[in-house]
Order: C-alpha cells, then structure tokens, then sequence
C-alpha cells in the first residue's frame, strides 16, 4: 500500500449532506497541491463507485436537455486523472452486505481489518460522516 499524505474516511450515508460533495472538493485541491491521496469508504459511502451506477445519473425531468455524471463517473475520471497519487478504496464487507460488491475497475476492495494499515500509511487522518 503507497504512502500518502492524507486519507479521507467516508462513511455513512453519502446523499444525506454534503459529505460526498465536500470530500471530493477536499480530495481535488489537495491532488491539485500535489498530494497524494487515498480514499476509505464504509458503510453506504461503498455505494459512490458501484458499476451499476454507469456514467451519468437518471435524467432530470425538469432538465431533460441536461446529462449530469454519476458519482461512480467523477470518481473514475478523478483517479485517471491523478494514478500515481489518488487510491480509493471501499470496504468489502460493508459493499457486500449493500449489494454493492461489483465495483468500478478503479477502485480496490478491501477487507476491513486492514483499515488500520490505511491510517498508518497516511500521514493524516480524516473521518467523514457517521455509521
């Protein structure tokens, strides 16, 4: 597992709040500054990159004209963007039990007792949302 500089944890229910929105601000200026990156998702923060989810969400029926990229899209590019430097990572068990296990090829599922090995190759830690 590469060293980083940070690691964002996301956990919960990622379309309650702001979370998914404020992560990936977060992860993109800290990419843009030149750091490296990796990101931990738990809980139904595992369904953000599910294959299932394509490249654009279903269509907004006041804005049939408009296509807006799905969350599992801005991922993908945000990572080809940045392969030496952006590791996002999902918890299997949580996956698993969400019906979420098939992934995008971008990401890498994990067991979660090696979440510990996560924080320990980061030199910083940050929890986002609740379980």
């Amino acid at each position: 597992m590469p060293r980083t500089d940070v690691l964002l944890n996301l956990f919960g229910a990622p379309h309650q709040s702001d979370l998914v929105t404020s992560a990936l601000r977060l992860a993109s200026a800290l990419l843009a500054r030149g750091a490296r990156v990796q990101i931990w998702t738990c809980g139904d923060a595992t369904r953000l990159t599910g294959a299932a989810l394509g490249d654009t969400k279903p269509r907004d029926y006041t804005d049939l004209g408009r296509a807006h990229p799905s969350t599992a899209r801005v991922v993908r590019e945000l990572i080809e963007d940045h392969p030496d430097r952006l590791y996002w990572y999902v918890c299997r068990f949580c996956a698993e039990e969400r019906g979420a296990a098939d992934q995008i090829p971008q990401v890498r599922t994990r067991a979660p007792f090696v979440f510990a090995e996560h924080v320990n190759a980061a030199d910083k830690s940050l929890l986002m949302g609740v379980c």
